[in-house]
């Protein structure tokens, strides 16, 4: 009874409205949308939805025919699209429409992973850190992960059914742990594409507004042993879309979100680290723009990495504003200070726990940021350097003690970004290296030890230049040379990026190891005892914070007042050519002005719901009560992006692509009716 009267008189604290929630599938609300909308939602309809949606390395996608065809956005593919270019040709501005099968161009360094089981391993990481202290207990935490997943996969190996990704999962800040079984299919390749002026329409501009115009979309298809793979569990398009108002879900893989995050950490990043990514961004964007005015080439080259680095700009930006938000700062004190009512915990209390070690960080942030997290090395030059001499070092260790990122089961999947063919452009990591090495300069200090070594006789644009101008690690072939060697190879090798990368290891890791002990751990202790809190008062009846796994939200077809005004939740094809310049960003490419007489211009585009969704839930499908796809998710509101922090059902939408503007391009833009006919499952 005591259980029960505490969740009763607890119940004006739980956070969900009705729409609100990134659901796991083993915890969908189904009652829930069944009394609001009459819907029945079963297991079987859920176990088809997760089956059929699959996580990109960066991004979601929906399987969407049985021969392996896959449907995401534009954007989720512009590093394949970039792989696959060259200075003088890039398929990002010019498109990619495979005639045949026997064309289709694979992405050197995207995967897709579908969820194909869990299992609570609760107890047993609960258990792990007993009788430690909290630096021991972060290191047995992370032992017991790696060794958990690595039986899961040799499990999977012995299996008739095939070798399963296994992964450990913290939800609800440590309330839960599962380990997540994924079936990955490696090998994806290019099937189609639109052109950049079509697919990101009103650019940076248009980014995050409403109405919209993008043809935010591209196909990829998986394939095993070089065949297409077979795939059972598929979405089937509705290309008529949804009606204003219509119940609509949206299954995919939310990256992360701070919902459940404390004061203090909050308060961490409206100080911290907010403003100096906004800082050293808004530089690095400055020297982007001015490279690509430089030449055709340069434009070309440097689109796909500005296309990124001013959404981020733009998403930290708002996400600022919101963390001064006094009401909202307010709201979270008071849900903190109730919660802290509501579970008596004794002490030490674990929040005063999580601010001192937040006070921590603050002091650690700058050094392990430029040091570890490669703020000061910005370089993917660097990046191969630092994973040879890590690798190198860290494969010569038992599995369990290892850095997690270099055990058995993630080498495969480094191993392969690491040897990956892919363009590199000395112009570009001459520039971003010389960008990164004057920022250390300037945020650590010039007397910093770091510092004083790498540029006590050279400047930051000398010492990038000649680094990058005499290393060799462009070459896939040295790499694969230098991974296989092992440490004898690598700690023979005088490339000077390889020694660059070895001489600041000994800094990073200890810097690594010191956030690790003072910050990490404490604060992961302390968010076990919160967690255990918020569960004893709230169980399961609301949903854990994002963590890039599988998800399920519902929601309707709608608009919103912006400015006193009521926006239409649909756009259609006419407004595009009448916002149309001539110029980039609003440019209309001439395959579609070729046609334009032959097209519907009534046809819908884009689509605004009231589904809860943050980055990562790029690509989602938006799927109706029928299991089929009514729109594809590229997009949020200017209001959205403060969803990271919390939901707020008047002003937050996301926005889709309407899926009647996907077969009007693909039939009359691009006569890519075979493509078409798969789509329509015939």
């Amino acid at each position: 009874m005591r259980g029960f009267v505490l969740i009763a008189a607890c119940a004006a604290l739980l956070p969900a409205h009705a729409d609100e929630g990134m659901w796991t599938f083993d915890n969908f609300p189904a009652a829930a949308v069944k009394r609001a909308f009459g819907a029945d939602i079963t297991p079987a309809w859920l176990d088809h939805v997760r089956l059929s949606t699959a996580r990109l390395t960066n991004c979601t996608a929906a399987f969407v025919s049985s021969s392996g065809l896959i449907l995401t956005n534009h954007h989720c593919i512009e590093s394949c699209l970039a792989e696959l270019s060259s200075k003088e040709v890039s398929l990002l501005q010019l498109g990619f429409n495979a005639p045949a099968r026997s064309d289709e161009k694979r992405c050197p360094a995207q995967h897709a992973d579908v969820l194909v089981g869990t299992e609570n391993i609760t107890d047993a990481v609960l258990k792990s850190d007993s009788g430690l202290n909290e630096a021991q207990a972060n290191i047995a935490r992370k032992q017991l992960l790696t060794s958990l997943e690595g039986a899961c996969q040799q499990a999977s190996v012995r299996a008739k059914s095939g070798k399963l990704e296994c992964q450990a999962v913290k939800l609800y800040q440590g309330g839960q742990y599962f380990l997540y079984k994924y079936k990955r299919y490696s090998d994806l390749r290019l099937v189609f594409a639109p052109e950049a002026d079509i697919a990101a329409f009103g650019g940076d501009p248009d980014n995050f507004q409403f109405p919209r115009w993008s043809l935010d979309f591209s196909i990829l298809r998986a394939y095993e042993g070089n065949k297409p793979a077979r795939t059972t569990s598929y979405l089937q398009l509705d290309f008529s879309g949804p009606r204003v108002a219509q119940l609509v879900f949206v299954a995919g893989n939310p990256g992360t979100t701070a919902r459940l995050q404390t004061r203090a950490q909050l308060e961490f990043q409206r100080d911290v680290s907010l403003p100096i990514a906004l800082l050293r961004s808004s530089e690095l964007r400055g020297r982007f723009i001015q490279f690509g005015k430089i030449n055709a080439g340069n434009e070309r080259i440097i689109l796909a990495p500005l296309n990124s680095l001013q959404n981020g700009i733009k998403v930290w930006r708002k996400e600022l504003d919101a963390l001064h938000d006094r009401a909202f700062l307010d709201r979270t004190i008071d849900a903190e200070e109730q919660l802290r009512r509501a579970a008596q915990l004794d002490s030490p209390d674990p929040w005063d726990e999580i601010a001192e070690a937040s006070q921590r960080e603050r002091a650690l942030y700058l050094p392990h940021l430029f040091l570890e997290s490669g703020a000061g090395f910005s370089s993917a030059l660097f990046r191969n350097a630092r994973l040879l001499v890590r690798g190198a070092d860290e494969r010569l260790k038992p599995d369990q003690e290892r850095l997690r990122e270099f055990i058995d089961s993630a080498l495969p999947w480094l191993q392969r970004d690491l040897l990956a063919r892919v363009p590199v452009y000395p112009e570009i990591e001459q520039l971003t290296l010389s960008f990164s090495f004057e920022r250390m300069r300037e945020w650590l200090g010039p007397d910093h030890p770091m510092v004083r070594r790498l540029m006590n006789s050279e400047t930051p644009d000398e010492l990038a230049t000649r680094l990058v101008a005499e290393t060799k690690l462009d070459d896939a072939a040295l790499r694969k040379q230098l991974w296989e060697g092992g440490k004898t190879a690598v700690d023979a090798s005088h490339d000077p990026m390889i020694e660059l990368a070895r001489s600041v290891d000994g800094d990073a890791r200890a810097i690594r190891r010191q956030y690790e002990d003072e910050v990490e751990a404490p604060t992961l202790a302390a968010t076990q005892r919160t967690a255990a809190a918020r569960f004893k008062v709230y169980g399961t009846n609301t949903y854990p914070d994002a963590t890039f796994t599988p998800r399920l939200n519902y929601g309707t077809v709608q608009g919103w007042v912006e400015n006193g005004a009521m926006l239409d939740p649909v756009t259609h094809l006419d407004r595009a050519f009448e916002r149309a310049t001539g110029s980039s960003p609003f440019k209309i490419p001439a395959s579609w002005m070729k046609v334009k007489t032959r097209l519907d211009l009534s046809t819908p585009f884009c689509i605004s719901t009231n589904n809860d969704i943050v980055g990562g839930n790029s690509g989602s499908p938006l799927i109706d009560v029928a299991g089929k796809i009514v729109g594809l998710m590229f997009d949020g509101n200017i209001h959205s992006i403060a969803g990271r922090y919390w939901f707020d059902p008047k002003d937050n939408r996301a926005i889709a692509l309407h899926p009647a503007i996907i077969r009007e391009a693909l039939d009359k833009v691009y006569g890519a009716r075979q493509l078409l006919a798969e789509l329509d499952g015939k």
